[in-house]
């Protein structure tokens, strides 16, 4: 579960950014996270195992690759506009694009905890 939530992410960010060395930091990134969630799960006082952890970050990074979704089209016009030579100072996305992100990653991380317990 833990490696398809991985490869889904890696996915997202190749279909996206269409860069080699974005996807390879992006799995770079995720299996530092994943190692890390299991050591800080194994720290802690309730004493989390290895496979809660790894259902938790699942959950978690299912949830950041689904709030990556609504940044897809504004990510597409702008990319295009670069490869066509046009730069801007800064690019705007719209606001309630970072707050579908976050729920996303809070309510796949609930519904982890719950499934966990």
């Amino acid at each position: 579960m833990a490696a398809f939530a991985t490869f889904l992410f890696c996915f997202v960010v190749d279909r996206y950014v269409k860069m080699r060395k974005a996807t390879v930091l992006c799995l770079v990134v995720s299996v530092g996270c994943c190692i890390g969630m299991i050591a800080v799960g194994g720290l802690q006082s309730q004493h989390w195992s290895a496979e809660q952890m790894l259902v938790l970050y699942s959950f978690a990074w299912t949830g950041l690759t689904i709030g990556l979704l609504p940044y897809r089209k504004p990510y597409l016009e702008y990319r295009e506009e670069q490869r066509r030579g046009i730069r801007r100072d800064g690019y705007e996305f719209p606001k309630w694009c970072p707050m579908v992100t976050v729920s996303s990653v809070i309510a796949a991380g609930l519904l982890g905890a719950v499934l966990v317990r």
